[in-house]
C-alpha cells in the first residue's frame, strides 16, 4: 500500500518531535541509573549494568549478521566475551591496568584459537569459513572489547585514601559529552540541516549536523569541567577545549560505524529494547569510540598515573 494511503488510514509515521522526546527520555533514564551505580560506590553493580549492556549489544550485533545470513560463531562469541567481561573487571578493580592488558591479550589469543577450532567442526566451504571467523572475531572487538573501556574509565584515576573509586566523575563526564554531541547532530540537523555528511552511509547525517555535534560536546566539556575541577583535577581548560571535539568527533564517527553494520546487513536498527532508541548497541554505538579515546588521552596525554 503507498504511504499516503497509510497516511490517510491514520497510521502515519511518528514525528521527529516524538521521537526525540522518546530518544532523549530513554537516554536519561538509562544513563541516571549508571550513573547513579557508579556514584554510589557499588562497583560490582556498575559492572553488572555496563556487561548486560554489553553482552545485550554483542547478541543484536550477531542477530544483524543473522539477518543478512552471514556466517558467524554467536555462541562461541558470547562465553569469550563473558569470560573477558569477568576477568577484566576483575583484574582492573583488584590488581590494576598493566594486569588486565595482559588478561585481555590472553583472553583474545585464546578466542582467537577457540574460533579456529571451532572452525574445524563447522561445515562450510570456499570462502565461508574465513567469513565466520572474520565476522565473529570483529564483532567481539567492535562491541565488547570497545565498549568495555567505560569500565576502564572508571579505574583510570588511583583511588582514594580510603579505597573508593575516583573515576565515577569521568564516567559522568565522557557520557555526557558523547551524548550531547548526539544531541547536537540529531537537534542540529533536523533544524537547519540540508548537505547531506555521508549519504552513501546515512543520507539523514548532515554537515550542519556534524558541526553541531562538535559545537554542543566542545560546550558540554568545557561546562562538565567548569562545573567540577576539582573531580577532573588532571584536566585543564587546553584538554577540556581538545578533549570537547575528540570526543565530539568520535560520537559522529561511532554513530556512523553502526550505520554501516546496519546498512550491510539491512536492519533498520539493531533491536527494539528501548522506546525511541531502538536496540541496545543504538544506544551505546558512539560511546564504542568515545570511551577508549578519553581513556587513552588520559593515560597517553595528561599521564594519569
Amino acid at each position: 500500500m503507498p504511504a499516503t494511503a497509510e497516511t490517510q488510514l491514520g497510521t502515519k509515521a511518528p514525528s521527529r518531535r516524538s521521537v526525540f522526546i522518546l530518544r532523549f527520555g530513554s537516554t536519561i533514564v538509562l544513563w541516571t541509573i549508571a550513573l547513579f551505580i557508579a556514584f554510589s560506590g557499588f562497583e560490582v553493580a556498575f559492572w553488572a549494568l555496563i556487561s548486560i549492556f554489553g553482552m545485550i549489544s554483542l547478541w543484536e550485533f550477531y542477530g544483524m549478521l543473522d539477518h543478512r545470513d552471514l556466517p558467524n560463531f554467536k555462541l562461541t562469541a558470547m562465553i569469550c566475551g563473558a569470560v573477558m567481561l569477568c576477568g577484566s573487571f576483575y583484574y582492573f578493580a583488584r590488581m590494576g591496568p598493566a594486569h588486565s592488558y595482559d588478561f585481555e591479550v590472553a583472553t583474545l589469543l585464546f578466542f582467537l584459537l577457540t574460533v579456529f577450532t571451532r572452525q574445524m567442526f563447522a561445515r562450510l566451504r570456499d570462502d565461508a569459513p574465513l567469513q565466520a571467523m572474520a565476522y565473529t572475531l570483529f564483532g567481539l572487538l567492535y562491541v565488547l572489547w570497545l565498549f568495555n573501556f567505560i569500565t576502564k574509565v572508571l579505574y583510570v584515576t588511583p583511588r582514594s585514601p580510603t579505597g573508593a573509586v575516583t573515576g565515577q566523575f569521568y564516567c559522568l563526564y565522557l557520557i555526557a559529552v558523547t551524548k550531547f554531541s548526539d544531541m547536537g547532530a540529531y537537534l542540529t540537523g533536523s533544524l537547519i540541516g540540508r548537505h547531506p555528511l555521508i549519504p552513501h552511509i546515512s543520507p539523514k547525517k548532515t554537515r550542519e549536523g556534524f558541526f553541531g555535534a562538535l559545537g554542543l560536546s566542545l560546550v558540554a566539556s568545557l561546562g562538565l569541567y567548569g562545573l567540577m575541577p576539582g573531580h577532573l583535577a588532571e584536566l585543564n581548560w587546553t584538554h577540556a577545549t581538545i578533549l570537547g571535539l575528540l570526543l565530539g568527533f568520535a560520537a559522529v564517527i561511532g554513530d556512523l560505524a553502526e550505520s554501516i553494520v546496519k546498512r550491510a546487513t539491512g536492519v533498520k536498527d539493531s533491536g527494539n529494547l528501548l522506546p525511541g532508541i531502538g536496540g541496545a548497541l543504538d544506544l551505546v554505538d558512539s560511546l564504542l569510540f568515545t570511551a577508549p579515546l578519553l581513556f587513552f588521552y588520559l593515560r597517553l596525554v595528561v599521564k594519569v598515573p
